[in-house]
């Protein structure tokens, strides 16, 4: 009797929790089940790193499933996280010395416990990512997969125009040399300037310690961007869960 094409192959173990690929694909927000069907039809989908086809099953709690080569997170148990974290506030879930903490800005907004990627200083504002994936933070977070922030910043001036080159050059700082992959002038005022740069480090400071160095200390810092994740128009103190497209994005800037 002919084998069942529908059926997944001996190589592709199916798990407990496995549902319908289609079902799986459908609760993650890709499209109604018959637009789930139709890319699994037209080989755009991944379980695994084996192509679907119509009749697999999948378990999104194990399995790893990509859409047209990108990444689709189908776990309805992880959470992405987007804050505008204000000045003043800590980057800690909690404080023990009784300062405002993160976790007094989400508490009432999710359910999951969620943990931030990396930290601002108190003194700092914008983009903190918040998520309960551990494996995809570790990874933002480590030096090796070169993430990269950007960051707005009000600087005392004037600006040489040598100094995007200089940056970019290279900066000798106590702990190792620093290199910024981009520097723009934004707008002057006075004797104050915003700049805006962007760099792939993570070191405590670094980038005030890096503007006090070349003689331009920060009286502001607002990071703007983490890889493909925008702040945008999201006001201080509030948070918004990340889009599909914008978790796939954050995958793909890991190498996944």
């Amino acid at each position: 009797m002919p084998r069942d094409e529908r059926a997944p192959k001996p190589d592709a173990p199916v798990f407990e929790g496995a549902e319908r690929l289609q079902k799986v694909l459908a609760a993650a927000g890709v499209g109604s089940r018959r637009a789930c069907e139709d890319l699994i039809f037209r080989r755009q989908v991944t379980v695994n790193g084996r192509v679907a086809k119509l009749g697999d099953r999948a378990d999104p709690t194990r399995d790893v499933i990509h859409v047209d080569g990108e990444r689709l997170q189908v776990d309805t148990r992880l959470v992405y996280l987007a804050m505008n974290k204000p000045r003043g506030v800590v980057s800690t879930m909690a404080d023990e010395k009784g300062r405002a903490a993160l976790s007094d800005f989400i508490s009432n907004r999710v359910e999951q416990r969620v943990y931030h990627v990396g930290r601002l200083d108190a003194d700092s504002e914008g983009l903190l990512l918040l998520t309960n994936d551990g494996t995809l933070a570790h990874r933002l977070m480590h030096p090796s997969y070169g993430v990269s922030k950007t960051y707005l910043c009000e600087v005392a001036g004037p600006i040489p125009r040598s100094l995007g080159r200089r940056l970019a050059a290279g900066i000798e700082l106590e702990d190792g040399p620093v290199t910024v992959d981009s520097f723009k002038l934004v707008d002057t005022l006075g004797k104050t300037a915003q700049v805006e740069l962007t760099l792939h480090e993570g070191r405590k400071h670094i980038v005030r310690r890096l503007l006090d160095e070349v003689g331009h200390p920060v009286a502001r810092l607002v990071r703007t961007a983490i890889g493909p994740i925008r702040l945008g128009d999201l006001r201080a103190g509030r948070t918004r869960r990340l889009t599909n497209a914008e978790v796939a994005a954050l995958f793909k800037a890991v190498g996944d």
